[in-house]
């Protein structure tokens, strides 16, 4: 779990801040860190006590069969996961392609793009980037977790710890990266209003195919889809970089 009082400082919330704060045609909303913030409910209180008196009676020793830790190992997995979300996150769009021409040599249509003004043109894409997103850091938490379980009775305790953290906010933690979604949407239509606002105060006309290139609108809208995508990670790097933390404090500990 990530918590309360670093996700009110992280990159996540400023940048959703900043976007509420620029759209004066919003109504005023609660609090971001707030919103995000909703994590344990006292069900879930109980079941954390439980587990940490169970996580409290680990034995010292490790079992016969711990293969140990391995901190080369652990870092390199976690530098490359990194990196390859990073430049997941970074990508840029592949321009939409005419239409084939048909059989009776009718021209092909170009893009649509007053489609791309929509958000519903760029949701899967988005969705999809969030969904690899979430599948590789899944695995890349579980690596580290049992590479760390291989340490000692402290780190092994922690992992376990980690176990139960990851299992309770869970669903929550779902339902929050899903939600993030409808404030890109309302960052395009924030965008895509100042755009025309400005044609209009300058008495302009309006020109699609100008919308991608640098200074355009999109090209703005692509530029904080890859803000927030980057933001997610760095907030859901948080508890694997406990786990790396931790493991690594121990290890200097150790050769002290």
């Amino acid at each position: 779990m990530y918590p309360q009082h670093k996700l009110s400082s992280s990159g996540l919330v400023v940048l959703l801040q900043q976007w509420m704060q620029a759209d004066h045609g919003a109504t005023a909303r609660a609090d971001v860190a707030q919103e995000l913030g909703q994590w344990l409910s006292t069900v879930d209180a109980v079941t954390l006590s439980r587990s940490l008196h169970a996580i409290d009676s680990f034995p010292e020793v490790l079992a016969p069969d711990a293969a140990g830790m391995d901190m080369v190992a652990l870092e390199a997995a976690f530098a490359g996961a990194q990196a390859e979300l990073t430049a997941l996150a970074s990508s840029k769009p592949v321009p939409a392609k005419p239409a084939r021409e048909r059989a009776d040599n009718t021209r092909a249509q170009a893009p649509d793009l007053q489609a791309e003004a929509e958000f519903g043109f760029h949701a899967p894409r988005y969705l999809g980037l969030q969904k690899q997103m979430d599948a590789k850091l899944l695995g890349l938490r579980a690596q580290v977790r049992h590479g760390v379980s291989q340490g000692s009775r402290r780190l092994r305790q922690l992992a376990a710890l980690d176990t139960v953290m990851e299992q309770l906010s869970f669903v929550r933690e779902q339902r929050l990266w899903a939600s993030l979604s409808a404030h890109l949407d309302r960052r395009l239509v924030q965008l895509r209003r100042a755009h025309q606002e400005r044609l209009l105060a300058q008495g302009l006309p309006d020109e699609p195919q100008r919308w991608r290139q640098p200074g355009g609108w999109l090209h703005a809208f692509e530029r904080d889809m890859q803000a927030l995508l980057l933001a997610e990670m760095h907030v859901r790097l948080q508890p694997i970089l406990g786990l790396l933390e931790a493991a690594r404090n121990e290890n200097m500990e150790r050769h002290e």
